[in-house]
């Protein structure tokens, strides 16, 4: 078994130092720690639970200061399908339900090269939907489709219900492949959410 580390012996508060330690590792201002340069031991497992609407929860108790929900974020990496929490010296992992961030605002730009897709996270951070930071669509339980927009290295964001109707309302059709399909344009960029000629059945 892993040994554990001192994020998670130390509890809450020591789990909040240990970010803010690590975020000072970040980029002047705004910048985020550099996480995907960081290969520090694992530590053992923490019960931090993200669920499926974004609610971070701490020993089953929801943590309610989004401040301190942002810090975490910073600290957030993926790897192997496993989320974990990593400062320079130790790792933990965590349970993530579906996606680790929301996506729970969208702004329609234009520029000189089209329209651009911007969206807002549950921690406040913005994301310009483009090839690198892309939009793919799965199959829901329902029936449906789920969006999910790629914020950065192997972490996603759950685009909510609402913005979905919206981005079903601008979507068009194009030739992919050979196949007509309907999809999403943002920054050039084409991203396919289904057939079209389903879609044209569904409604």
């Amino acid at each position: 078994m892993a040994k554990q580390g001192q994020i998670a012996n130390r509890g809450l508060d020591g789990l909040t130092t240990a970010a803010k330690d690590a975020a000072a590792n970040g980029k002047a201002g705004k910048g985020l720690p550099p996480v995907h340069l960081w290969n520090p031991p694992f530590c053992g497992d923490l019960d931090m639970r993200i669920a499926g609407d974004g609610t971070w929860f701490y020993l089953g108790t929801p943590i309610g200061r989004p401040a301190l929900v942002r810090l975490f974020s910073t600290i957030l990496k993926r790897e192997d399908g496993k989320h974990f929490l990593v400062t320079p010296v130790e790792k933990v992992g965590i349970t993530v339900d579906d996606a680790p961030f929301l996506a729970v605002e969208m702004l329609k730009e234009q520029n000189a090269g089209g329209t651009v897709l911007k969206f807002r996270t549950n921690v406040d951070d913005w994301v310009a939907c483009d090839g690198e930071h892309r939009l793919r669509f799965e199959m829901a339980e329902d029936g449906g489709l789920t969006p999910y927009l790629h914020v950065r290295a192997d972490l996603w964001a759950k685009v909510t219900r609402a913005i979905y109707y919206d981005l079903v309302d601008m979507g068009e059709e194009r030739m992919v492949d050979g196949i007509a399909m309907f999809g999403i344009v943002s920054a050039g960029a084409f991203f396919a959410m289904a057939d079209a000629e389903q879609v044209r059945e569904a409604t």
